[in-house]
């Protein structure tokens, strides 16, 4: 379905400056580095992971671990897709035993792809904390689930999606609202 409208709600500055607050505010939260594991959600979450890794190295003056989870056989609607599913798998550095895990997502939604990836982590180890980065949060939560650290709140309504672009992925860095209902013509 092509949407009718789009609406760019980040550019690659934005993104950026997001980025690093959700940084700062990491280490602020939780005193430093010592003891972090950053875990990128597939797809988008890795490269978000990487570029906070990046600049909490740069400001720590350390080298935190950074892994990734694939949540693919762990949603809940699963069995009800049509696509086959493409398995990445999950790739954490070491042990995630009394660590913070702090998982990195591009958008949460309605909680069920973190819900997910909280699964797919505790099946490897007991962190002692496990927190969540968003870039954006678009509200509408199907289960209880809050970000720790978020780069930009976005209210959505029925209809319209949150579609992050990266740089990595989709060759340029963009946040953008697409609407795909009659909301647009209002």
């Amino acid at each position: 379905m092509t949407p009718s409208k789009i609406k760019l709600f980040m550019d690659a500055t934005a993104i950026s400056r997001s980025v690093t607050r959700l940084s700062h505010e990491i280490l602020e939260q939780n005193h430093g580095a010592e003891d972090i594991v950053l875990v990128g959600i597939q797809t988008r979450g890795e490269p978000l992971a990487e570029r906070i890794k990046a600049l909490v190295d740069e400001y720590a003056k350390t080298n935190i671990p950074i892994g990734s989870v694939d949540i693919t056989f762990h949603r809940d609607d699963f069995r009800e897709r049509l696509v086959v599913p493409q398995v990445k798998g999950t790739n954490l550095p070491e042990s995630i035993d009394d660590k913070t895990v702090v998982l990195v997502d591009d958008v949460l939604y309605t909680g069920r792809t973190i819900r997910a990836a909280i699964e797919v982590l505790l099946s490897f180890g007991r962190p002692s904390k496990i927190q969540l980065a968003v870039l954006v949060d678009r509200g509408h939560r199907e289960m209880p689930i809050k970000a720790d650290f978020v780069g930009k709140n976005i209210p959505t309504h029925e209809g319209q999606h949150v579609n992050v672009l990266l740089e990595e992925i989709d060759k340029k860095d963009a946040v953008e609202l697409r609407i795909y209902d009659e909301e647009a013509s209002c």
